[in-house]
């Protein structure tokens, strides 16, 4: 077998993881998807005590031949805790959590009754906003523990004493692995974990009639609460981003061994992220800044909620069946409707409805999406995990308002609430450039807005 590729589950390319509800009154009209992020990788996180599914997205790019990936896990995985799953189930979590931009309409001010209510239930517009010689596998202490072909993969179950010793098998086995793997492989050995190593069978792969590679799914039991994402570094090329959704029964999950951090969410931003790609534009050059912020040290958290229901949804949540290709394994019994919460901070209070169960769901299932972009250095320790006893919803929503259309002398309240609009205006935009880093006088010749006076030396007059 001639493979070219080594990597790990979570390298950036696998060639080279209460109160009274209150409806939405506005409409979502945009997302920054994961494949926003060209260099991230997708991974599902499914944990119930000491039972954890993983799912790997392989967005492989080359021939298949060359493909293949090598995962730590902490015991020797029986074929039927092994299974070929579907990308669909990726694209779902993905639309269903995905960062959303959602717009609202300011009523006219000059509709007295339905200004003064919009004011009340705070959606007006005034807001805060060369190889080496042939050496037997004993000698090398590599053994290999099982080997099982599982759609359209070749899987192999490794164990080893020592780290060079696996370096060397893998490379004689074909494997064109990175300089000093040893080291990276080191640390897992220690631990006496093995090896799910995974090859295209092609002529499997052949008979699918897909183009491109499934996701692998494998189950396990271990106290350890955690994705392996240093062996993913030997090949990195400066930061690697990687996006896992993870799936718990009864809160949000954190990083233990880093700092979790919510991004900045729920803010009112210019209109014109409307058109074309400024949205997508904006949340990933956000999304950077913020990390930079950080130092690259931190695990962002881009979404968390309860999929027994939604208020709103930018996509229905995941049927019971869909939870089950996730890996959820409590997942298939009666839909259960989920205890009404309070809306997220600076959402509008409108009509007052219940939110809206999903028919035929499992048990309540939690969903928190995890941002992480790292570096070696920034990142010295595989991601370590708990579930917490928080279920406030949380999603990185931004807010765009767009002023009603009115003449200031059509009413006594036209003019206060275009001065409104104006300062409201300058706040948004001064909102973006700090989010971002960007460049407030071109953020403001976006908006056509008058540039900002000249401001005075804080000591002129200080003796007058």
């Amino acid at each position: 077998m001639k493979l070219n590729t080594f990597t790990s589950i979570l390298s950036v390319h696998i060639a080279v993881l209460a109160g009274t509800a209150h409806a939405f009154c506005g409409f979502y009209v945009g997302k920054a998807d994961a494949n926003l992020f060209n260099e991230a990788s997708q991974v599902i996180v499914v944990r119930d005590g000491d039972r954890t599914v993983v799912s790997m997205l392989n967005d492989y790019k080359g021939e298949l031949k060359e493909f293949a990936i090598v995962v730590p896990v902490p015991s020797v995985l029986q074929k039927g805790q092994i299974n070929v799953g579907d990308k669909k189930i990726f694209d779902r979590l993905d639309a269903y959590s995905a960062p959303r931009l959602a717009e609202y309409f300011d009523p006219n001010p000059c509709d007295r009754r339905q200004y003064e209510m919009a004011r009340k239930d705070g959606s007006g517009p005034i807001m805060s906003a060369a190889p080496a010689p042939a050496t037997s596998s004993r000698a090398l202490g590599v053994t290999v523990e099982a080997r099982y072909t599982v759609g359209e993969y070749d899987i192999v179950i490794l164990s080893a004493t020592q780290s060079d010793g696996l370096e060397t098998w893998l490379r004689q086995n074909g494997y064109r692995i990175p300089k000093n793997s040893a080291k990276a492989l080191a640390p897992y050995i220690r631990q006496n974990m093995k090896f799910f190593v995974a090859a295209v069978n092609l002529a499997e792969q052949a008979k699918t009639g897909f183009t491109m590679l499934r996701p692998l799914q494998f189950a396990y039991e271990s106290e350890k609460f955690m994705l392996p994402i240093r062996l993913g570094m030997a090949n990195a090329n400066g930061p690697q981003d990687l996006i896992a959704y993870m799936l718990t029964k009864n809160g949000r999950v954190e990083t233990s061994n880093y700092r979790t951090v919510k991004l900045p969410a729920n803010m009112d931003l210019p209109v014109f992220l409307r058109q074309g790609d400024e949205f997508r534009n904006f949340y990933k050059a956000m999304f950077g800044e913020q990390a930079k912020k950080e130092g690259y040290r931190a695990v962002f958290t881009e979404y968390f909620w309860d999929m027994g229901w939604c208020d709103p949804c930018a996509a229905d949540p995941l049927s019971g069946d869909e939870l089950r290709k996730a890996g959820v394994f409590w997942a298939g019994g009666p839909g259960v409707e989920a205890p009404p919460v309070a809306p997220l901070p600076g959402q509008p209070q409108g009509r007052i409805t219940p939110p809206r169960p999903v028919p035929g769901a499992a048990q309540p299932v939690m969903l928190t999406r995890l941002h992480v972009r790292y570096t070696p250095e920034t990142f010295p320790e595989d991601l370590m995990f708990q579930e917490t006893k928080d279920r406030q919803n949380f999603q990185t929503r931004y807010v765009l308002r767009h002023a009603a259309k009115v003449e200031a002398d059509a009413c006594p309240e036209a003019k206060p609430y275009l001065e409104g609009v104006s300062k409201r205006q300058e706040q948004e935009a001064q909102q973006l450039a700090t989010l971002t880093g960007g460049d407030i006088s071109a953020i403001r010749k976006k908006l056509s807005l008058p540039p900002a006076p000249p401001q005075k030396p804080w000591w002129e007059g200080l003796w007058r």
